[in-house]
């Protein structure tokens, strides 16, 4: 790979295929143990519950024998609008849109809990956290010590957290190429954890600018194919999706009929 930046600047997204993907939710569990996103106590009180990467089934509305089903594997989309709608609503800045590599972050230092972004995202991909963790770990620090990430903070209780395309590991990959004197990150060297973890291949992370990168081969060659969820809020995500299922493709951006005037 070349150790020179390409021109177009660098625009970090997922490609999932849901051809591949078979619901099994490893993503969800790498992502809980990557980010140090704890288990509640009733993890049956899904209001409350958190879940950066959940996965959703849909099916195609036939009955049997012709019923289909797809999975959607749903992270932060990262809208690579000019201004994301979380982005725009907050008040204390607590998310912000990186115009390098385009990840919206989420720091929960200055959250101040108000809650407008996981009212304002439209892909639900916003958490609020009801509970301190700690009085979850305090009866058992030795055997929770081993599987705490200590390059992700925990979050503490009254605050929105949600997923970063593990922005610690970008950290990470940053200082690794620094290190060895390269102008660019490799792909190898930045990827999530959920594109690690995921046993079918289904998921692909990288720089959806570069040639050299697996997302943008993907793209290019099954343009056909690739859609995004709710394309027509023009809130431009930078996680596409892969079905050759044209019934997936259309429930993906809302199939119901839009009234003509009103701007969609």
């Amino acid at each position: 790979m070349s150790s020179q930046p390409h021109a177009s600047g660098i625009k970090y997204g997922m490609v999932i295929d849901l051809d591949k993907c078979t619901g099994c939710g490893t993503c969800s569990v790498a992502c809980m143990t990557e980010n140090n996103i704890y288990v509640l106590e009733d993890e049956s009180d899904k209001v409350r519950s958190i879940t950066w990467l959940r996965v959703y089934r849909i099916e195609n509305g036939a009955p049997y024998p012709n019923t289909k089903v797809s999975y959607i594997p749903r992270p932060c989309m990262h809208c690579d609008a000019h201004h994301p709608p979380c982005v725009s609503v907050c008040p204390p800045t607590a998310t912000t849109k990186d115009e390098v590599g385009g990840i919206v972050s989420q720091i929960t230092t200055r959250c101040i809990g108000c809650r407008y972004c996981v009212a304002a995202c439209p892909y639900h991909a916003r958490y609020f956290n009801w509970y301190d963790p700690w009085p979850l770990y305090k009866n058992h620090v030795q055997q929770m010590t081993p599987a705490i990430n200590p390059d992700v903070a925990p979050r503490m209780r009254g605050v929105v957290e949600k997923c970063t395309f593990c922005h610690h590991r970008l950290m990470a990959a940053k200082e690794r190429s620094y290190a060895e004197g390269k102008h660019e990150i490799p792909e190898e060297y930045y990827q999530t954890s959920c594109t690690q973890a995921c046993p079918a291949g289904a998921i692909t992370f990288g720089d959806l600018n570069n040639p050299g990168h697996r997302v943008h081969q993907l793209l290019k060659e099954r343009s056909a194919d690739a859609f995004r969820l709710l394309e027509r809020l023009k809130t431009e995500p930078k996680v596409y999706y892969l079905s050759r299922e044209k019934w997936v493709r259309t429930k993906a951006d809302n199939y119901l009929e839009v009234p003509k005037g009103t701007g969609y």
